[in-house]
């Protein structure tokens, strides 16, 4: 078969698998996404398939269905669909059918959780502790504040995706099936969220974060609780010590106490998670795996996995020897991992190429089924037998489509930093390539800065790829996969340590890969990365051409700007703009603006809250003043998000603009002084 370059305008068909359930009878319901280009909109169908891969089919007829939960006894599934705007919950039979609306919540339904009994299903709605506000409806009270002031009060009173806060918290309410009752069981002028049901069906354990004292800012607190709360909302108890930043938790099989996830902050943002044990009936947490040097959970960046629900510690059933399955991010891959009584921990799920990013084990303890992606495209579903290991994969839906596609895989690679670090990265090589070419390279760079690159498919790469670029991805100092202090070592030495890494992997691939044009060098990064990739230009004219997205230039108003800048510049910099203004300046891109020769393209969503399109906007303004060569794009109504989840047509604009940058001024005969 004759294979083409990948263009931008391919996003349109892929598809994502997401939102993984298992029936008692081993039926698999999953979520399955796709892009409806007419519409310039997502879809979401839940499906069901069996274990060994077959009769799989749709099981809902909605196009914006997720979140699949089967009934203890497997007869039901419970999903959320969004209809007329508003998400709720509705209910299917196993075999197919009618579905049934189970709630009319007037904001709608957020995470749902069913009762080990069936009886019962607790989920999270949004409230106002104004009773005068929760007496409007939504649309006149959207009405009345649109003619008013927005009043703040909060230190932070934003949040990426969400937007400003409205003064709505998250609250808990069980739904009695039997008779269709709703009972809110949580008030109070904080959130609870991800709740967990008992084994006997009587408590619901969820977490909070809960400042009563005065003193104390909420906002400015990193570390959460769990509580539990008899299901009819009575014997309210606090069973952590608010010492750690919970992100999820798991009942054990004994019933009698917690596993949580849970990081303890001393890093700030860079602390990795761990694994924790506390009593139901409360107590301090006490660590799991001690000499454990692992970052718990999936921190791999991409834009070809669906993002769903981090999963929780996933226990065996009591029958079984006791152990739990966790995800681990580890040295640019995310698997599976077992942990056992006795200490030990093993990878389940195997290849250096693989992000697993969400699982679930059958009830008899028999399986294990995960999503995944790898080299070769997308993720979709695959199953284990955890007794012979073996796996099977059970869906295919992007491989006719990449077949007819020309796709490059990386070849990794490791180098020694001048201070003994091991650095870990990929290059792409472009298809093509005749023996004696040479291809102009892209230097990526990724966000977090805590997070991690793959050498997984990417849509963003393949592009760049398919216009005969090399791209060279690493994971510098900061990254989460490579021990505590890696990831750590960025903190307090922006510009440092983190910037020699990223130009020491450039000045190795030079040296290791003689298909590298070294004369046409451009550099792309997001987030952190836009911030690197800003504060490289202004530091060395090595490259003839860059493009930095969702960037920071300047710390001094990202400070106040951001949803989180008030933590992420004294944690990244070591500053605050009142009591070292002198630091973050010279930390800021902007303050070495004159400094930048390098042609710049900038491209910034309008809503993001994470870094604030301002910091797009004053460093585009100082490159104008200065006669640079420079673009901005805006893009309207988005979010920080906007090359994992934003419009499609947006996502395929931002990768065209990137590749016309590009050709711009690396192609051959390309003038560089343009």
């Amino acid at each position: 078969m004759n294979k083409r370059s990948i263009v931008p305008e391919d996003l349109y068909g892929y598809q994502w698998i997401s939102d993984l359930a298992i029936s008692p009878d081993g039926t698999i319901a999953y979520v399955n996404k796709s892009i409806d280009r007419s519409k310039n909109d997502y879809h979401t169908h839940i499906r069901v398939v069996s274990l060994l891969g077959a009769d799989d089919k749709p099981l809902t007829d909605g196009n914006k269905d997720s979140a699949p939960a089967w009934s203890p006894d497997g007869s039901q599934l419970a999903f959320l669909r969004v209809a007329n705007g508003s998400k709720q919950l509705w209910m299917v039979p196993a075999d197919g059918g009618e579905g049934q609306r189970l709630t009319k919540v007037k904001r709608g339904v957020g995470a749902f959780v069913w009762s080990p009994d069936g009886k019962y299903i607790v989920f999270t709605s949004m409230v106002s502790m104004n009773a005068e506000r929760e007496a409007m409806e939504l649309e006149e009270y959207s009405k009345q504040s649109g003619e008013r002031g927005r009043i703040v009060d909060r230190t932070t009173p934003k949040a990426e995706g969400s937007g400003w806060w409205n003064g709505l918290f998250s609250h808990l309410f069980v739904l009695e099936l039997e008779n269709g009752r709703v009972t809110r069981i949580t008030s109070g002028p904080w959130n609870a969220s991800y709740p967990v049901w008992s084994m006997d069906s009587k408590r619901i354990s969820f977490l909070s974060k809960r400042v009563e004292d005065d003193k104390l800012d909420a906002d400015l607190i990193a570390f959460s609780d769990v509580y539990t709360v008899d299901c009819d909302g009575s014997n309210l108890v606090k069973v952590t010590d608010s010492s750690l930043a919970i992100s999820q938790f798991s009942y054990a099989p004994d019933g009698k106490s917690l596993t949580l996830i849970a990081s303890d902050r001393i890093y700030g943002s860079g602390s990795q998670n761990r694994l924790y044990t506390v009593p139901v009936t409360g107590g301090v947490p006490q660590l799991l795996f001690p000499e454990l040097d692992m970052q718990i959970g999936n921190f791999a960046l991409s834009d070809m996995k669906s993002f769903g629900p981090s999963p929780s510690p996933v226990y065996a059933p009591v029958r079984l020897k006791p152990e739990m399955y966790v995800l681990g991010t580890v040295q640019g891959a995310v698997h599976i991992y077992r942990f056992t009584v006795d200490g030990s921990v093993q990878a389940v799920t195997e290849g250096s190429d693989r992000d697993v990013y969400q699982y679930t084990l059958s009830a008899d303890g028999r399986y294990l089924v995960f999503a995944a992606l790898d080299v070769n495209g997308p993720g979709e579903l695959y199953q284990m037998n955890l007794e012979t290991g073996e796996e099977k994969r059970l869906t295919y839906y992007n491989d006719d489509y990449l077949a007819s596609l020309q796709v490059s895989v990386p070849e990794a690679f490791w180098f020694e930093a001048s201070d003994g670090f091991k650095v870990q990265g990929w290059i792409f090589k472009p298809s093509g390539l005749s023996p004696k070419e040479q291809a102009p390279l892209i230097l990526q760079i990724h966000g977090g800065p805590h997070a991690m690159y793959t050498s997984t498919y990417s849509h963003e790469m393949q592009t760049l790829l398919a216009q005969g670029y090399a791209v060279l991805m690493t994971n510098p100092r900061g990254s989460f996969g490579y021990g505590q202090d890696f990831a750590r070592a960025c903190r307090g030495d922006f510009g440092g340590g983190d910037y020699r890494d990223v130009l020491d992997a450039l000045d190795f691939a030079l040296k290791q890969f003689d298909y590298i044009d070294e004369t046409r060098l451009g550099v792309a990064g997001g987030s952190y990365g836009g911030l690197m990739t800003n504060w490289i230009i202004s530091h060395t004219n090595r490259f003839r051409a860059a493009v930095t997205q969702r960037c920071i230039s300047n710390w001094l108003s990202f400070y106040g700007l951001s949803d989180i800048g008030i933590s992420y510049t004294e944690g990244i910099v070591g500053a605050n703009p009142w009591e070292d203004p002198e630091l973050l300046w010279s930390k800021s891109p902007l303050a070495h603006v004159n400094n930048i020769e390098t042609p710049l393209l900038i491209l910034h969503g309008e809503e993001d809250l994470r870094c604030p399109v301002g910091q797009g906007d004053e460093l585009y303004t100082a490159l104008k003043r200065l006669g640079k060569t420079t673009r901005l794009i805006r893009y309207p109504g988005s979010n920080h998000s906007l090359l994992k989840s934003g419009k499609p047509s947006l996502r395929v604009d931002n990768f065209e603009q990137v590749v016309s940058w590009f050709n711009s001024y690396l192609s051959k005969g390309a003038d560089s002084d343009e």
